[in-house]
């Protein structure tokens, strides 16, 4: 073979070559486009699917929150800061909360409601200050797991006052008394009144008497993304006294997530609409719930 032919023949092995990547090249880009863009279609149509199931979770929380008797067990953190006591005295005040639903039957639930105050105080009695704890208030609520077909809401059971108190923050006696919450949740609202009335039944010779009434008429509306807006009156009438007190909350609460965990984050402020001689004029609450959905 002369020299002419082995360069002819290496050129056409080349080009041959060449032609067979430029072939083998464009075919496996035409498969890779081809699984691209099927895995895109696949993938694309799910992302906002997950959003909005996250989304849609987020609102479920926040509208059970709103529900004093939903299925829902949460722990929710409250710190409230009130003044003026008399001339120059403020209180702050941890309320932790933990919600515990139970089923005990095919068609009721039973609600434990725990409210367990910590607190720090000055000059809220005059000259002094204290910190401590004060009395439990414990509720069990026993509510159907349905609505009415109106849509009506509502669970009853009893309240008991427990004398937990320390530092002369408690009543030193035990109550109790019966509760009840009524509410309607319609479309992105919750509205409705949770009330108790609380006597002393036991305790020392030097228990306070107490014959007290609490209602909270509430309101809320849902804002979607998890969040809600909010107004309550959490109004206490001492029979004992003759006297309101009658502080008006506003609030703005957030459902999240922190890694795994369902959280909800609630910021408001207050103002006292009646309240006796000496009491606060103003308020700011901060909450931070723990929610563990089934």
């Amino acid at each position: 073979m002369t020299a002419t032919h082995k360069a002819s023949k290496s050129g056409l092995v080349h080009a041959c070559h060449r032609s067979w990547r430029r072939t083998a090249s464009y075919a496996w880009r035409k498969v890779c486009k081809s699984r691209l863009w099927i895995c895109t279609s696949l993938l694309v149509p799910c992302l906002p699917v997950t959003a909005d199931a996250q989304e849609h979770d987020a609102d479920a929380l926040a509208k059970a929150l709103s529900n004093p008797v939903a299925a829902l067990v949460s722990v929710p953190i409250q710190y409230n800061y009130d003044e003026t006591f008399g001339e120059e005295g403020y209180r702050n005040l941890v309320n932790i909360q933990p919600v515990v639903p139970v089923s005990i039957s095919e068609h009721w639930n039973m609600i434990s409601r725990t409210i367990l105050p910590v607190i720090y105080q000055q000059d809220v009695i005059p000259g002094s200050d204290q910190a401590g704890i004060g009395d439990i208030t414990q509720s069990l609520f026993f509510s159907p797991k349905e609505p009415t077909p109106s849509g009506l809401i509502w669970g009853v059971g009893p309240a008991l006052l427990l004398p937990t108190g320390t530092d002369n923050l408690g009543a030193d006696t035990w109550g109790a008394g019966p509760t009840a919450v009524v509410l309607v949740q319609k479309d992105a609202w919750t509205y409705g009144a949770l009330a108790n009335h609380i006597v002393d039944v036991a305790g020392s010779d030097r228990r306070a008497d107490i014959s007290s009434t609490f209602l909270q008429p509430f309101l809320t509306k849902g804002l979607g993304h998890g969040r809600t807006l909010g107004a309550n009156i959490e109004s206490t009438y001492d029979w004992k006294g003759g006297q309101w007190t009658v502080p008006l909350n506003l609030f703005y609460s957030k459902v999240s997530k922190i890694g795994s965990q369902m959280v909800s984050y609630q910021g408001g402020v207050r103002t006292y609409l009646d309240k006796p001689e000496g009491g606060p004029e103003w308020g700011v609450r901060f909450t931070f719930s723990l929610l563990f959905p089934k």
